[in-house]
């Protein structure tokens, strides 16, 4: 039996089958009207693109697990600030023999996601075309007066620290690269393997970290080397990182030897992880641990073990 497509039902019926799977009371005119319900909270968004064959495969990951991975990349770039999500948008371009199940799928995997928050899936837009891209908004609320977490605000005397494991996303797309399939992964990679397809994220780190005393934080996206020289240019500091704090693990060092990969180019330049990286001029807060240090010893630069970094390559737009 032939799939329904989007070009079946069109663009109404589409509507109502993501609706159906990710329901909303705030779902349904013209604009979401979202309330606040922090004192004193101001309102933080943040969006990111998704393009099929550049950000995702789906011969490699279901359509919910691209939904989940777009939904925590987005929400990511939130907690990063400090502050809590709250809800999201859906806009989606697809060539009209795109199946319905692959967009309800990423509706799906987006609302399953947003429960965790929770936010909702409050609404979006979407049009025929050549490729399948996926858009998403997050929205997310600040609350208190007290200031963001920015990457401006790293300064000299703080603690380099990191949240969660770093180049395991890498790894996992390496692997997956390699092999052709999750399938043809040796099944002692599975971890790694998703770890690329399904991230897991912490929800609440960033508000934690923003309540104990952390100054700077941004989320280990483009490459732990780009991502925290951005916080370096952003506060004019120097970040010198213990190599022993970022090591790769076990489960990498075997992945590399599988692969005849050096495991040290998925931890300093992979991204994806989306562990959050920062720093603090205390303790780490729960959740986080030390890497390094801030100092001003040369301005907008990042150091291993008082180095410049072998690697230091990131993700690339353009």
């Amino acid at each position: 039996m032939t799939e329904l497509t989007i070009g079946d039902i069109g663009e109404f019926g589409v509507i109502e089958a993501i609706r159906a799977i990710a329901p909303s009371a705030r779902n349904g005119d013209d604009a979401a009207v979202l309330t606040q319900t922090t004192p004193n909270a101001r309102f933080v968004t943040s969006t990111d693109m998704l393009v099929e064959g550049r950000h995702f495969r789906l011969d490699w990951s279901t359509p919910q697990q691209v939904g989940a991975k777009a939904a925590v990349q987005n929400f990511a770039d939130i907690e990063s600030m400090g502050a809590r999500p709250t809800a999201m948008l859906f806009a989606i371009s697809a060539p009209l023999h795109t199946p319905v199940s692959v967009v309800t799928g990423i509706a799906e995997g987006l609302w399953q996601e947003g429960k965790q928050c929770p936010a909702e899936l409050v609404g979006g837009d979407m049009v025929s075309g050549d490729s399948l891209v996926i858009s998403i908004s997050a929205m997310g609320e600040l609350g208190g007066l007290g200031r963001p977490l920015l990457r401006s605000a790293a300064r000299a005397g703080d603690t380099v620290i990191a949240s969660g494991r770093i180049g395991y996303s890498a790894a996992g797309l390496a692997l997956l690269q390699h092999c052709g399939s999750p399938a043809k992964v040796p099944s002692e990679f599975a971890q790694l393997v998703a770890a690329h397809c399904t991230p897991e994220f912490e929800y609440r780190r960033g508000a934690t970290a923003r309540a104990t005393g952390v100054r700077s934080l941004t989320d280990n996206s483009d490459g732990l080397v780009v991502d925290l020289r951005a916080i370096a240019q952003a506060s004019r500091v120097t970040l010198e990182v213990d190599s022993s704090a970022i090591a790769p693990d076990e489960l990498q060092i075997a992945a590399g030897e599988y692969l005849g990969i050096d495991p040290w180019e998925w931890v300093l330049t992979g991204g994806e992880d989306h562990t959050l990286i920062g720093s603090t001029p205390g303790e780490p807060p729960t959740g986080f641990r030390a890497i390094g240090t801030v100092s001003k010893e040369k301005f907008d630069s990042v150091l291993i073990d008082g180095k410049p970094p072998a690697r230091d390559a990131g993700w690339v737009s353009f």
